[in-house]
């Protein structure tokens, strides 16, 4: 059974983006993008919400060519939002309808795992039903006032048990969690 990991960027207060979603504050560095090279090879779909979708698309047809750049554009993107028509960026298609369910789906089929960056509504409401495997914060040694928050509209308590870390030059620790 395929899995589904969030790794995502978070402020020591608890924010992914800024309050006009800024992510300048992001501390990205040889040893970051060596931890986004490994994930990128051990997974075989990136899903996203509608806004991080847009983001990206928008970014990495055009960026600098590298491994990274290669990943994100040719492995599968599985895009998530009631509000898109139609996903233009190599390689994507589109979830309307019954997100749950069909994110259930993909996790039964063969495959590597699959990651979600960013679309942290998204993530928030597929680990509010269960659906999430691993979640990997990327704690950056900063703390940004007010923003938008990581975990979304959490009303009961997820355990989770941390399975690991990995702590960069920069102050960066990654945090491996696992629902408990």
């Amino acid at each position: 059974m395929r899995r589904i990991i969030v790794s995502n960027l978070m402020s020591l207060d608890g924010y992914f983006e800024g309050p006009n979603k800024e992510l300048d504050w992001f501390v990205v560095d040889e040893e970051f993008f060596e931890y986004a090279r490994q994930m990128l090879r051990s997974v075989d779909a990136i899903l996203f919400g509608r806004l991080t979708y847009q983001h990206m698309a928008a970014y990495w047809p055009t960026a600098p060519k590298d491994e990274i750049a290669d990943k994100m554009n040719n492995l599968p993107k599985i895009v998530c939002s009631k509000s898109l028509d139609k996903v233009e960026w190599n390689n994507s298609r589109l979830i309307k309808d019954n997100i749950p369910e069909e994110i259930a789906k993909l996790k039964q089929q063969p495959g590597k795992d699959m990651v979600i960056f960013g679309s942290a509504e998204l993530a928030s409401h597929l680990l509010r039903l269960g659906l999430i495997d691993e979640y990997r914060v990327i704690l950056n040694p900063v703390l940004i006032g007010r923003g938008n928050p990581l975990f979304q509209d959490i009303k009961e308590k997820i355990k989770l048990k941390l399975t690991g870390t990995k702590q960069f030059g920069s102050g960066v620790i990654v945090l491996y969690y696992q629902p408990a």
